[in-house]
């Protein structure tokens, strides 16, 4: 094998080595994720395809899943939703369920005020106000550069803060851009 053949096989395997470490983030951050009206969940019960399910938080309501019964989702973490089937499947139903519990949908964010299109978004991982008001369109002409808030999922009037671009936005969060007086 000559030199370019050997850092073009070098380079293959740091990128993906860059790449799993990514998706082993991305995992952790979703599995300490606290799930909300509006999330949807996919279970999947290996060997048991008949088992495998979408499933739609509400705000109060418990879900029902086959053999499990109904449970509350909202509030609870992935990891907690998984342990928790796992448990209640475990015995009588299977002997030994191999249960994955993954983010199938997040639940939208909202942004109001002086960008071009307000309303509601599909959220992402990561996402920051820069990018809610890109993917709103951007900022109107009369935008203000520096009176932009948050209120977070959940939130009232009293708790809403001053941003920047940079910070993060989470899953229901409600941004308003205010309008400039000069």
């Amino acid at each position: 094998m000559n030199k370019s053949c050997v850092r073009g096989l070098l380079l293959l395997v740091l990128c993906g080595l860059g790449t799993a470490g990514s998706a082993q983030e991305a995992t952790l951050e979703e599995r300490a994720y606290q799930l909300g009206a509006g999330d949807v969940i996919k279970v999947t019960v290996y060997g048991e395809d008949d088992l495998t399910q979408e499933l739609h938080v509400s705000e109060d309501g418990p879900v029902t899943y086959a053999f499990v019964g109904q449970f509350i989702l909202s509030g609870k973490s992935v990891a907690q939703v998984e342990s928790e089937i796992t448990s209640r499947l475990l015995g009588d139903y299977l002997i030994n369920p191999q249960v994955s519990v993954t983010m199938f949908e997040y639940r939208p964010f909202f942004i109001t005020g002086e960008v071009v299109t307000p309303g509601s978004y599909p959220y992402q991982p990561g996402l920051t106000v820069r990018q809610a008001i890109s993917i709103a369109g951007g900022l109107k002409e009369r935008a203000s550069s520096r009176k932009w808030f948050v209120v977070p999922s959940g939130g009232t009037e009293l708790d809403r803060r001053r941003v920047q671009e940079d910070d993060p936005v989470g899953p229901g969060d409600t941004i308003s851009v205010e309008q400039s007086f000069f």
